[in-house]
């Protein structure tokens, strides 16, 4: 059994196990977690999260943001890789409302998928050859992260549909994430769906994707260039026969 998850510092951190996938089985749970920001891990929190034993964790944030608000506290002993997969700066919080949201993210997605190959593809391999429980993370824990998120279910057989909605349990988190802007900000975000994960965005993603590659898996090993090995590594370190499924709203925590 896994630690609860239950932090006061983190608003959008949870498990990826639970989900089923085309061949029968569960993505294992208490192996691989996604995150907002763990630089915000501070007092009480810093216990609970050693208590899920992660030893890796992979940071998908700019260099710049990592010097600005600081990286996971040294003082957890993990193995720290900094993967920057976005090349192309923006600020969701100036988008103009009157273009289309999820068109427009859609967009900057498919920017991430085409710059960020060598991070990408280096981030896939470490989650398929790590032995201990690991955490991917960006700033929210939303855009970056949700990508990483959809190709690693993908590839272990997890439908879109339950793709999906693993990433719109971050749309939960949207409160927090706002005024966790406005703190720091001091206003509130010009484009009105700030923090927003609805599941017509990924679904956009994936179809793209598929479109372009004929699959994921197709854009894996193809653009990333991600070998069937490490594909056959992930499935075999993160795929289960011994749990079942949960019924789609697996554990996401909340900031009390």
């Amino acid at each position: 059994m896994t630690a609860p998850l239950e932090f006061s510092t983190l608003c959008n951190f949870r498990d990826l196990g639970g989900w089923r996938t085309d061949d029968g089985r569960t993505v294992a749970r208490g192996r691989l977690y996604r995150s907002d920001s763990l630089a915000k891990l501070a007092g009480d929190d810093l216990a609970r999260f050693a208590a899920l034993g992660v030893r890796t964790v992979i940071d998908l944030r700019y260099p710049w943001e990592i010097a600005d608000r600081g990286r996971a506290p040294e003082s957890l002993g993990v193995t720290w890789h900094n993967l920057s997969i976005e090349h192309r700066t923006y600020v969701q919080a100036d988008i103009d409302p009157d273009v289309d949201p999820w068109r427009y993210l859609a967009d900057r997605y498919a920017e991430v998928a085409e710059d960020g190959v060598v991070e990408l593809r280096r981030a896939v391999e470490v989650i398929a050859h790590d032995a201990h429980p690991l955490v991917f993370h960006c700033a929210s824990g939303k855009d970056r992260t949700g990508l990483l998120a959809a190709l690693v279910l993908a590839l272990l057989g997890v439908d879109t549909d339950q793709i999906a909605a693993d990433f719109a349990r971050t749309e939960h988190a949207t409160g927090r994430l706002v005024a966790e802007w406005r703190d720091r900000h001091g206003a509130t975000p010009r484009w009105p769906a700030y923090g927003r994960a609805p599941e017509a965005l990924i679904r956009l993603v994936l179809a793209e994707l598929t479109a372009a590659h004929g699959s994921v898996h197709g854009y894996v090993t193809g653009r990333l260039g991600v070998g069937e090995e490490t594909i056959a590594a992930l499935r075999a370190r993160l795929l289960t026969d011994d749990e079942k499924p949960h019924d789609g709203d697996a554990t996401l925590w909340q900031a009390r």
